[in-house]
């Protein structure tokens, strides 16, 4: 998601689209005439759209599902599949409004209700109009607001990752339908609606660092507490059923990452080139840094660390991908590596908590630091927009914090209603069986 620099975000627009550097500024989202629009603009957000939806199906569903025990792998499938069409219909219903319309006197904190629903987002064909958005009016917002749809898709699916295993599946719904309202919507809103309080503030977020990768690892630890650990963990073996399909999910992620970085330029130009460039970097890095360091500290390289290493450095790129070059990029992926390494490890063992993907090792502390040196690195002719420490580690914390804080909430409210955890039996059983009936052929 492109960043805009407070109290100019309409302005830098028109600077990085020359069509539309004479087209009035606007406040809010609504019609423009069609002959307005950027059609190779429009065409690579399609594209970005749909790989951003390959990350999360199949890439996140088979990266998880490979990496948990035989008996749970349908389970896990079946979570990652119902969430991308639960918040799909809710983006659609309420999402996107609360997240992306200016939201009147607290449009600081959240959006509106004008676009419940999807309302407004006309083709009017015969009389040369369609809706825009005002974060990008180069663009029908059909397109824009299904680009944004399939960010808070796979930001919800990252989650399952700390919490497979044991929690019901209805209640894994009812959580991730109310996360998705009370606290992915407002926090995109905060950083990447123009009049959000940390985009006045100047926090840059090019891709999600904060609004997908911070919040997700806050939320999948706090659910790691709050549903306690798995039956056996720490004294039983939790073998992987299969790391080839981690690895297929892995590549899937690497591919797709390129839409969900380059798309975020929002705009087929050299800062979207720029940005698949310095992913592919940082991802390299970040698998060579965590090989490295995991062969220092055990002896030996594994599968599993090279992917995870691969996801720690595409992490942590993600909110400096518009604003940082190659060399910037390839220092954020070597100590994302590192820091992700220890976060799956040492960080994980202080913490005591059952993370069972490492959810917050990887995703939480790859935010971290990733949005911590955007400030570091950011170059003010990359992105025009130059960073600030200080502001960046404001964000950190006021993200964090909100998705710690609401993640609790929304346990407790679903925990009022249903259980969260599959009672004993059903998870020595596996949750195939349990909770769907189904098992792996074979």
């Amino acid at each position: 998601m492109k960043h805009f620099a407070p109290g100019a975000a309409l302005a830098l627009g028109a600077l990085a689209l020359p069509a539309l550097a004479q087209a009035p500024a606007s406040t809010g989202p609504g019609l423009a005439t069609a002959d307005t629009l950027n059609r190779a603009d429009t065409v690579w957000v399609m594209v970005s759209t749909a790989l951003v939806v390959l990350m999360t199906l199949p890439g996140i569903a088979l990266f998880y599902g490979g990496m948990v025990r035989r008996f749970n792998v349908i389970n896990t499938l079946a979570s990652v599949v119902a969430i991308a069409a639960l918040v799909s219909l809710l983006w659609f219903a309420l999402g996107y409004s609360l997240a992306f319309t200016p939201g009147g006197a607290a449009g600081a904190f959240i959006g509106g209700f004008e676009r419940i629903g999807f309302s407004g987002l006309e083709f009017l064909g015969s009389a040369g109009q369609v809706a825009v958005s005002h974060v990008a009016p180069h663009l029908p917002e059909s397109v824009f607001a299904m680009f944004q749809l399939s960010f808070a898709v796979i930001t919800c699916a990252l989650v399952v990752g700390a919490l497979v295993e044991r929690m019901k599946f209805g209640a894994l719904l009812g959580f991730m339908g109310l996360w998705l309202v009370l606290v992915y919507a407002p926090i995109a809103h905060w950083v990447w609606e123009p009049g959000g309080w940390l985009a006045q503030l100047g926090a840059l977020d090019f891709a999600g660092g904060a609004v997908v990768h911070i919040n997700a690892g806050a939320a999948a630890l706090v659910c790691a507490y709050a549903l306690g650990p798995r039956q056996g963990y720490g004294r039983e073996p939790f073998l992987p059923f299969n790391l080839g399909l981690t690895m297929a999910g892995t590549g899937l992620l690497w591919v797709g990452w390129f839409g969900f970085n380059g798309g975020s330029a929002l705009a087929a130009d050299g800062r979207a080139g720029l940005a698949i460039a310095v992913t592919h970097i940082a991802a390299a890095a970040g698998a060579l840094a965590w090989m490295a360091a995991e062969w220092w500290a055990r002896k030996r390289a594994t599968l599993l660390g090279l992917c995870s290493g691969v996801v720690a450095g595409l992490v942590a790129i993600t909110p400096a991908a518009g604003f940082v070059g190659p060399r910037a990029a390839l220092a954020i992926g070597v100590l994302a590596g590192l820091a992700c390494y220890w976060g799956a490890t040492g960080l994980k063992r202080l913490l005591r908590a059952d993370d069972s993907l490492d959810v917050f090792g990887v995703h939480g502390v790859g935010g971290l630091v990733g949005a911590i040196l955007t400030g570091v690195f950011a170059d003010p002719s990359i992105g025009g927009a130059a960073g600030s420490v200080l502001t960046q580690l404001i964000a950190c914390v006021a993200v964090l914090a909100y998705s710690l804080v609401m993640t609790t909430l929304v346990l407790f409210i679903v925990s009022r209603f249903a259980g969260l955890r599959v009672r004993e039996g059903e998870e020595r059983q596996g949750l195939d069986l349990s909770l769907h009936n189904e098992k792996l052929g074979g």
